[in-house]
């Protein structure tokens, strides 16, 4: 009995991990790049016109 107590503690941690990681995933479904694109495109004409303009 205490041999399948311990082989229920990594089930039980996969479980557990498996479910921690679909919680973390979840927003990952609905957000996409596009802000972080935005970003970027703003920042890269900015150094194109500081690197023209100087």
């Amino acid at each position: 009995m205490a041999a399948l107590a311990w082989l229920l503690i990594p089930l039980v941690a996969a479980v557990v991990a498996g479910l921690w990681g679909s919680w973390a995933n979840r927003t990952r479904k609905v957000r996409s790049d596009g802000p972080e694109l935005d970003g970027y495109a703003r920042f890269r004409e900015a150094m194109e016109r500081s690197r023209t303009g100087a």
